[in-house]
């Protein structure tokens, strides 16, 4: 069976229904938060496998559009990386994306060192670093065909691998590390327990829902200057390759996104809405991850189990260990210690499992409105746009 482009795109909106079917019924998967778009994906490159095992091909795959989808994606965490918010945020989160900026390129130094350690690709480090783990799935994809051109064979598998394994050990570790880590310091909680109805109450914000013809105009804003920011990034990442430099493909239009961004916030003119680019971007992530995972090449993984266990052992490790110094450097309190706990979500996977992490926290413990502002802002808005900087420093300075 051929696809054309948009049969694809088609295909992968039904596989994303599919992981979101299998999420709903399958208790274990909501628990740590596994993506819907990659459960459904790896449903379908799963049968991928097991055909390629009996020498059949299953269908051939147009994937014109994958980068396109990706480049969207990446281009609103451009539009809504605001350094007004940032500041207005308050010094806590500049303090608190300081530190995960800093974990971050750690990652990177200990999966290089596992890679030479089993005398791998150091490439393979940084994939099985802050490009799936502080990334997730996402990023890793997106930076996938430059670890390739990098000599690392088998990219985008293993990529979506270390990312999912991050995420599940993310949700199981994150609750249970705080609490001993509450328990160690004696740390003082409110002692009252929250339904999760009440926490996600206290978490939202009352919105007034505009008109129709606006909520249609703020659209049509959002889509013009995301095709705009992705047009003016392509003469971006021509000059940043002029001058030697080897970017992914969305860094351009990621930056332009940014600056578009903070000229508005400056000025006013536009009024880009905050939510409604991010609901364009979330769509075209989850078809971005389907089409990806969908032209998926498990058997490409061979070789690479044991030095992915270790690299994810003592990743996991670390970053539980780093929940102190999260502790002590944000004020030494409750809010500290789960802001601890949303740490270790984000920096091993997404920020859905640090959410999680510290709604369950909350329930049991107590309200921290503190955390509940700090750490999502950090881990949906800015980390990714400094990890991708962060990644592209390493894939084009580092000797590989």
């Amino acid at each position: 069976m051929q696809l054309d482009a948009v049969q694809t795109v088609a295909f992968a909106g039904l596989t994303l229904f599919a992981g979101y079917a299998l999420c709903r019924a399958i208790p274990v998967f909501r628990r740590y938060n596994l993506p819907e778009p990659v459960v459904g994906g790896l449903l379908v490159a799963l049968a991928v496998w097991w055909a390629h095992g009996q020498q059949v091909t299953l269908f051939e795959l147009d994937t014109t559009l994958k980068t396109p989808l990706m480049v969207a994606f990446f281009t609103t965490l451009g539009i809504n990386a605001s350094v007004r918010l940032l500041r207005v945020s308050g010094k806590q989160v500049m303090l608190f994306l300081l530190i995960a900026s800093v974990f971050a390129v750690l990652q990177n130094l200990i999966g290089i060192s596992v890679a030479k350690l089993f005398g791998l690709n150091p490439m393979f480090g940084v994939l099985a670093g802050s490009a799936t783990l502080t990334g997730g799935p996402a990023t890793g994809l997106a930076f996938a065909p430059h670890f390739e051109a990098a000599g690392l064979v088998g990219a985008e598998s293993l990529a979506v691998t270390a990312a999912m394994a991050g995420i599940i050990c993310g949700g199981l570790v994150g609750g249970p590390v705080i609490t001993v880590l509450m328990q160690r310091f004696k740390v003082q909680h409110p002692n009252k327990k929250v339904t999760e109805a009440e926490q996600l109450a206290e978490e939202s914000v009352v919105v007034r829902y505009p008109s129709e013809s606006a909520r249609e105009f703020d659209a049509l804003k959002s889509i013009v200057v995301l095709l705009m920011a992705m047009w003016l990034g392509v003469w971006v990442g021509k000059g940043f390759e002029g001058i030697g430099l080897t970017l992914p493909t969305y860094i351009g239009a990621m930056l332009v996104g940014a600056v578009i961004r903070n000229i508005d916030d400056y000025t006013g003119w536009i009024k880009l809405s905050v939510p409604t680019t991010d609901l364009i971007g979330n769509i075209c992530l989850a078809l971005f991850l389907a089409i990806a995972l969908m032209d998926l090449k498990l058997w490409e993984l061979a070789g690479m189990g044991l030095p992915l266990l270790v690299n994810l052992i003592i990743q996991v490790s670390v970053v539980a260990l780093f929940a102190v110094p999260i502790y002590w450097l944000m004020g030494r309190d409750y809010d500290a210690a789960v802001m601890g706990g949303g740490f270790i979500g984000f920096m091993l996977g997404t920020t859905a499992n640090a959410m999680a992490v510290m709604r369950r926290l909350a329930q049991r413990y107590g309200p921290a409105p503190r955390a509940f502002l700090v750490a999502p802002l950090v881990g949906a808005f800015f980390i990714d746009f400094i990890n991708a900087l962060i990644i592209t420093g390493f894939l084009n300075f580092w000797p590989h």
